[in-house]
């Protein structure tokens, strides 16, 4: 390990101080929940791990998946009345290597109850600026919605494009079309045509995403209907996912169904549902909860496109 790495825990032990000292300010709880769980994520483009428990039967299912993100037990806890609360721990994403990611890294995931989505945006500006002028930057702010910037950037209306129209600007990537549908193609052109122009100081909030991409948020009626979410990018990176959080059990279970749905037609295997979460989700007070990934901060406080620069040792050489 070289001297960079060891600014970079240093970094990150400040910026760990940061957050906790921005939550304590605010009353925000820190709490710790599992990392193994009887149910894993059942989003068809994550992957998770599972490992087999060898001790006795009676202490629960054998089958144990690794974490993607700490979101069920939360918010059980929520469901429980905890009130606002936050962790700050790891995750796993089995297959996630390379030089932008790794298999297993640190998330931090807030809610806030009764909140929406546009409010926790603004608490979301505030602790990334926060963190920025740790390191002595700024950063200028531009929030707009999904529709209005595929319009602004594109010139297309991802409401009502035909997939013609989406595959044009993509043209020179030659993706191959077999088996994507209308949002597949959206996510392409953030990744692929919006998301490398975003200038490197400039924090992107999109909000308001089409509903057929509402995740785990609640969709707003409307022509179109909208789901209530919003993603947050510091230069091109993609730091953090928000919701206005979906708090109907018999509507999660059927998103969840329909994932695993997705996951049989691409010969994945299904995944355990949640029954914890699902039995207490109607519980859920109204609230608004957000997912921000620790490296992907640090590596543009660092200046670093590489991920293993913020980390004391990659999975290569863990």
């Amino acid at each position: 390990m070289g001297i960079g790495s060891f600014a970079a825990l240093r970094l990150r032990a400040q910026l760990y101080a940061l957050i906790r000292a921005y939550f304590a300010e605010r009353q925000v709880l820190e709490v710790e929940t599992p990392v193994l769980s009887a149910a894993g994520n059942t989003e068809p483009n994550i992957e998770s791990f599972s490992t087999t428990f060898s001790g006795h039967v009676d202490a629960g299912a054998r089958e144990r998946w690794l974490r993607t993100s700490p979101e069920y037990p939360l918010k059980r806890l929520l469901a429980a009345g905890i009130g606002d609360c936050y962790e700050l721990g790891r995750v796993f994403r089995n297959g996630e290597a390379g030089g932008r990611h790794n298999p297993e890294f640190t998330m931090l995931e807030w809610y806030r109850v009764g909140w929406d989505h546009r409010r926790l945006m603004q608490e979301t500006v505030a602790l990334v600026e926060a963190a920025l002028a740790m390191v002595g930057r700024r950063a200028e702010l531009v929030v707009t919605s999904y529709r209005q910037l595929f319009l602004d950037e594109l010139g297309i209306d991802p409401v009502h494009a035909a997939i013609d129209e989406l595959h044009a600007p993509l043209a020179e990537f030659g993706v191959d079309p077999a088996g994507l549908g209308h949002d597949d193609w959206l996510d392409l052109l953030i990744t692929h045509k919006l998301q490398p122009a975003f200038p490197r100081d400039r924090i992107t909030v999109i909000h308001d995403y089409p509903a057929s991409q509402c995740a785990l948020a609640r969709i707003r009626p409307g022509e179109p209907p909208l789901a209530e979410r919003f993603e947050l990018y510091l230069g091109r990176y993609e730091l953090a996912n928000g919701y206005y959080e979906l708090n109907d059990a018999a509507e999660q279970r059927a998103r969840f169904e329909r994932d695993n749905a997705r996951r049989r037609e691409r010969s994945l295997r299904e995944i355990p549902l949640d029954e914890n979460l699902l039995g207490v989700l109607d519980a859920l007070p109204d609230c608004a909860g957000v997912a921000l990934g620790v490296e992907r901060l640090l590596m543009c406080l660092a200046d670093t496109d590489a991920i293993a620069d913020v980390l004391a040792f990659p999975f290569s050489e863990a």
